[in-house]
């Protein structure tokens, strides 16, 4: 291989990591949009805790 078939290659290669990085920063923004999504309740507040279901014991029961 030449110098330039080198440069071409390193340049193609920067291409798609740049291209990679790009689709990992939406993904992740995606991930932390619907994370916040699934922990807020129903009534909007964010506090993180789950409702209690009445006449159940406080562990050992899943929603």
């Amino acid at each position: 291989m030449t110098n330039t078939g080198n440069d071409g290659r390193k340049e193609k290669i920067a291409t798609e990591v740049e291209r990679l990085q790009t689709d990992v920063d939406e993904l992740r923004q995606l991930v932390t949009t619907l994370l916040t999504i699934i922990m807020e309740e129903a009534d909007g507040i964010q506090s993180g805790a789950a409702p209690q279901i009445p006449n159940q014991p406080r562990k050992g029961y899943c929603m």
